[in-house]
């Protein structure tokens, strides 16, 4: 079920910033210490390797980023990739967190440069030809991020034709604008990228998902703003190499799991829940991977 508060998710994005640290020890999963798994299979390979190596965003308030001060990661992605370490026997110190933008994704898991990635991964028919999609275990929506002065001649994506709109190269966020609506897309490696580009004026739009655009917007909120309602359903999943039937069940029945024993909510309420936005009903985990 979707989640259409999507102004109340995005405050609560920003307040994870100062409340994550304290959270995260409070919503620490449980780790399977008597993990075991078939011989041969990918999750035991994993567990032989003493430490797992996930790709995450580093730039996206509430839902993965790195802090600058510390180093340490925080949000949703990284709390369910915990998760998942758990239930693969691993402690958080023992997870290699590995910084992936939007277009190095599936390269990565190509390449075995990563083990998992959880990186506000969209599911996609397309992505899902090249690796392996395990979820949804989030739903959100595609918004725009616009200077305070131009809110009233930009006001969603029907006015987007021969705009020139920012997203992370190869996301579909950058997709969608340019083959539904007519943008002229520019893209990046990072958001944070894209919104100094809308600062200094060198390109009229931002786009992603709504709780994290509504974040930067938080952060100039002289400067910037979110217009018009969600223009798409985004649904997050967890990537790993194709092909692999043992490893797609796996994280399927942990994502299910999670939903039963309170730890999805627990990572909600550690991050995107932190103003007290009660976690949204968690989507159906789709049957294939």
């Amino acid at each position: 079920m979707r989640f259409h508060t999507t102004r109340a998710l995005a405050i609560a994005a920003v307040l994870a910033f100062s409340l994550a640290a304290c959270a995260e020890d409070e919503a620490a999963p449980e780790v399977n210490t008597e993990a075991s798994f078939p011989a041969g299979s990918t999750m035991a390979e994993f567990a032989e390797q003493g430490s797992i190596t996930i790709g995450v965003k580093s730039d996206q308030p509430g839902i993965g980023f790195k802090d600058p001060a510390t180093g340490e990661y925080e949000g949703f992605d990284i709390e369910m990739a915990k998760i998942v370490a758990a239930e693969l026997g691993f402690e958080p110190d023992e997870i290699d967190f590995t910084e992936t933008v939007s277009d190095n994704r599936e390269p990565f898991l190509q390449a075995g440069r990563v083990d998992l990635v959880l990186a506000s991964y969209s599911i996609t028919p397309e992505r899902r030809q090249i690796v392996g999609q395990a979820g949804p275990y989030y739903v959100t929506g595609q918004q725009l991020l616009v200077r305070e002065e131009d809110k009233d001649r930009i006001t969603g994506p029907e006015a987007l034709e021969g705009v020139e709109v920012c997203s992370v190269t190869g996301s579909t966020s950058i997709e969608t604008v340019e083959t539904e609506y007519g943008a002229t897309p520019v893209g990046f490696d990072t958001y944070s990228e894209c919104v100094e580009q809308l600062k200094n004026g060198q390109v009229d739009a931002v786009t992603t998902d709504g709780a994290i655009l509504l974040g930067y917007a938080a952060e100039a909120p002289d400067e910037l703003e979110v217009v018009g309602e969600e223009f798409s359903e985004e649904r997050y999943g967890i990537g790993f190499a194709k092909e692999d039937g043992d490893l797609c069940e796996f994280l399927k029945q942990t994502i299910q799991e999670s939903y039963e024993n309170g730890s999805w909510q627990e990572a909600f309420n550690a991050t995107l829940g932190q103003a007290g936005v009660e976690a949204p009903q968690p989507p159906a985990v789709d049957e294939e991977c």
